[in-house]
C-alpha cells in the first residue's frame, strides 16, 4: 500500500475540490495538468508526490517544488519527478542519502551522496526526451485541442497535415464542419462498407493556408456514447529528430565527466524518455554497436568501439561505474518499471553493488548478460504493486433516454 502522506506545513499540491478529470490537453503544461485533473487516481498520484517531497532536507523542498510546478517547461517537471523518484528508492532501500555534496575535483555538487552498509556511491540523475524534427509535422496545441473537443462518439478520426499556414486557422469553423461531417456518418454502416474493402470516410479541410486531412474510424460498439472521450485517434506522422542511443550516449557523457575524480564508485541515472525503448540502443550506447564480419569464409560478431565503456579513444569513461536505466518513469509506471544497472567493463571503473531492486547488466565477451532484479520495485517505493489503484480516465455512461 502507499505510505499515508502526512499533514504538511505547505505541499506541492494542495488539497481542494477538483471537477475536471478531462485528459490532458494539448496547450496545457504537466504542472497544469497534475494540478487540474480529478479523480481518486490522480489524488493518489498528488498524495505520493506530496509525501515523497516532504521526506527530501528542508533546503531541497523549495527548489524542487519550483520545478514541479514549472507551467514553462514539462521537462523540468518530469526531471524534478526523476530526481524525487530515486531519492524515494534509495531512501527505500535502506540508504543515507546526502543532496548535492560537495566532493569531486570540479567544484561542482553531483544530486546524491549514498550510504548502504557502510559503503558509499554517487548518484547524478539526469532527464532525456526524444525531439521533435519538422514543426510542420505537428499539430499546434490550440488546434490539436479544437479537434478534440468535438463531440464524437462514434468515431475517432485521423488526421494528416498536408499544409501548414502562417498562423492557426479559425477553429470554431474547423470544429462545426467536422462536426457536421461526423455526424451524417453511421459507424454500422461504414463497418459494414469496410469490410467490402470501401476506404473509409475522407474530410479535407481547407482555411488560412492549412489543408488538413481527417479519415473517420468507427468505435467498437461497445466504446459509443462517451462524449468526453478524444476525438483523435491517430495523429500526424512525426519526424524524431535524433535516436535512442546517441541520446543515452551524449546523456551519459555529459554527466559522466562533469564532476572530475570523485574516488567513490558512480553512477547516471538516465531517465529514458523514449517512444519505443529497446535494450539494443542502450548495449550501443554503453557497448558499442555490433557487427557482423566474416572470417576464415564464417560469419563472426563483434562489438565496434564507439560506445561510451568501449570507446578507445577516452580512458577517463572508466569514472562512471554504471549507469541506471528506467524506461519512461512516471508516476503511473513507478511501481511497475524495473530499474536495470548497466555496469561498468572497465576495469579501472570503482566497483558498485546493484540495490535490490534492481536487474543488472554486463557486458561479457562481446555478449550481454542480463540479471533479474531480487525484489520487486514498488517494495522500495513503499507503493503497492498496481499503484495507482483504478482508472485513470474512467469512461463515463450517458443513461439512454427512455
Amino acid at each position: 500500500m502507499a505510505r499515508q502522506p502526512t499533514l504538511l506545513a505547505m505541499a506541492v499540491y494542495t488539497s481542494r475540490n477538483r471537477t475536471d478529470a478531462s485528459p490532458n490537453r494539448a496547450s496545457e503544461s504537466k504542472s497544469e495538468f497534475f494540478e487540474r485533473i480529478a479523480g481518486p487516481f490522480w489524488d493518489q498520484v498528488r498524495d505520493v508526490i506530496n509525501e515523497w517531497w516532504s521526506h527530501l532536507p528542508d533546503h531541497a523542498q523549495s527548489g524542487l517544488r519550483s520545478r514541479l510546478l514549472d507551467r514553462n517547461s514539462d521537462t523540468n517537471v518530469f526531471s524534478a519527478l526523476w530526481e524525487l523518484y530515486l531519492h524515494e528508492m534509495l531512501l527505500g532501500s535502506g540508504c543515507t542519502v546526502e543532496l548535492e555534496p560537495g566532493i569531486g575535483t570540479r567544484g561542482k555538487n553531483p544530486d546524491f551522496l549514498v550510504t548502504r552498509d557502510g559503503k558509499q556511491f554517487v548518484v547524478e540523475a539526469i532527464w532525456t526526451t526524444q525531439r521533435l524534427g519538422d514543426p510542420g509535422t505537428i499539430l499546434p496545441p490550440h488546434l490539436n485541442d479544437a479537434i478534440d473537443s468535438v463531440p464524437s462518439p462514434n468515431f475517432f478520426v485521423s488526421c494528416e497535415i498536408e499544409k501548414t499556414g502562417s498562423a492557426t486557422p479559425p477553429q470554431k469553423r474547423l470544429k462545426s464542419e467536422l462536426m457536421r461531417w461526423l455526424a451524417d456518418l453511421d459507424p454500422d454502416r461504414v463497418i459494414a462498407e469496410h469490410e467490402r474493402d470501401v476506404p473509409l470516410p475522407k474530410y479535407t479541410w481547407q482555411e488560412a493556408g492549412w489543408c488538413l486531412s481527417f479519415e473517420a474510424i468507427p468505435r467498437s460498439p461497445g466504446k459509443r456514447g462517451d462524449p468526453t472521450s478524444r476525438t483523435i485517434g491517430i495523429y500526424p506522422a512525426m519526424d524524431w529528430l535524433d535516436n535512442d542511443s546517441e541520446r543515452v550516449f551524449d546523456a551519459v557523457k555529459r554527466k559522466g565527466g562533469k564532476y572530475g575524480d570523485l574516488e567513490l564508485p558512480f553512477i547516471v541515472a538516465v531517465g529514458h524518455a523514449a517512444a519505443f525503448p529497446e535494450d539494443e540502443d542502450i548495449e550501443t550506447a554503453l557497448y558499442g554497436s555490433s557487427v557482423e564480419y566474416s572470417h576464415a569464409g564464417a560469419p563472426t560478431f563483434g562489438r565496434r568501439p564507439d560506445g561510451y565503456w568501449t570507446a578507445t579513444y577516452n580512458h577517463a569513461h572508466g569514472r562512471v561505474s554504471g549507469v541506471l536505466i528506467v524506461d519512461n518513469p512516471a508516476p503511473w509506471t513507478w511501481a511497475k518499471r524495473t530499474p536495470v544497472l548497466w555496469q561498468s567493463p572497465d576495469p579501472s571503473s570503482p566497483p558498485v553493488t546493484a540495490l535490490p531492486t534492481w536487474a543488472t547488466a554486463q557486458l561479457v565477451g562481446i555478449q550481454v548478460e542480463h540479471q533479474s532484479a531480487a525484489h520487486p520495485t514498488h517494495t522500495a517505493l513503499g507503493l503497492s504493486e498496481h499503484w495507482p489503484i483504478g482508472e485513470a480516465f474512467p469512461r463515463h455512461h450517458q443513461s439512454n433516454p427512455a
